[in-house]
């Protein structure tokens, strides 16, 4: 699934990036790489969210939120200690 059909409240676990090379490199350097859990804030209706990755949180448009492939993370008592801490 794309991380702009993820839910409020839920962590995923990033699968690939798939957006031009130089916003995938700035994305990298903020922590979003391959295999890294993150966990959505906040949802807008037209398409920004919020994340926390890593302890720190970002803003996503739409079109980079339409590009980042994500898998849910099942673990339920870990995504509310990450949405807490």
């Amino acid at each position: 699934m794309i991380l702009y059909d993820a839910v409020k409240d839920r962590e995923y676990k990033i699968e690939g990036l798939y957006v031009e090379p130089g916003i995938t490199r700035r994305l990298q350097a903020l922590g979003l790489n391959d295999g890294t859990k993150i966990y959505v804030l906040n949802r807008k209706k037209r398409g920004a969210m919020i994340i926390k990755v890593r302890g720190t949180r970002l803003a996503l448009g739409k079109h980079i939120s339409s590009n980042i492939e994500v898998s849910e993370v099942v673990n339920t008592e870990e995504a509310e200690t990450r949405k807490d801490g």
